[in-house]
């Protein structure tokens, strides 16, 4: 008699679990989409402003290279404003100075952008579970609440405790 209690209750928590379980992931399926979704906003976010803050450090150590030596960023900006011709060759004599040409530039980009776009198609990770991807279609949402109402009623008709019978 106490054997067939306690599987009568074993029952009754394993059938009423996954019968709320199964429930409440169909109503809060919607709001586990949207937080899933807040957290890939969130990293976005958060790796664009780690790269905002290290152009910031860069724009202010060359804003103190500036401030020391004035001339420095006119000699490295006047070849690209005026071109080749209307600067003369740089003094610096620790400094190599390359000579590329507009098809080199274009290449050089291309496989730069190529390779990004690789790069973050290769580290993009699924923003959602698998299971919550399907579970948000409707017809799996109606099927999984449908399975959680019967789940939970099932427990309820099934596995509740014997009522003694009068004699």
């Amino acid at each position: 008699m106490l054997a067939q209690k306690i599987i009568r209750a074993i029952l009754f928590v394993l059938f009423f679990g996954v019968g709320a379980a199964a429930l409440s992931s169909s109503i809060l399926c919607e709001d586990l989409a949207q937080y899933y979704q807040n957290k890939q906003l969130l990293t976005e976010s958060q790796e664009s402003l780690n790269q905002l803050r290290s152009l910031n450090t860069e724009y202010d150590i060359l804003l103190e290279k500036w401030e020391q030596d004035p001339n420095l960023v006119v000699r490295r900006i006047a070849r690209a404003t005026f071109g080749p011709e209307g600067v003369s060759e740089p003094q610096d004599p620790n400094t190599v100075y390359p000579k590329a040409t507009a098809e080199l530039l274009a290449a050089a980009r291309k496989v730069l952008k190529d390779e990004k776009q690789s790069s973050t198609m290769d580290q993009t990770e699924p923003v959602m579970p698998r299971w919550l991807v399907r579970c948000r279609r409707r017809p799996n949402r109606i099927t999984l609440f449908v399975c959680g109402v019967v789940l939970v009623l099932t427990s309820f008709v099934c596995f509740r405790p014997e009522r003694e019978l009068p004699k």
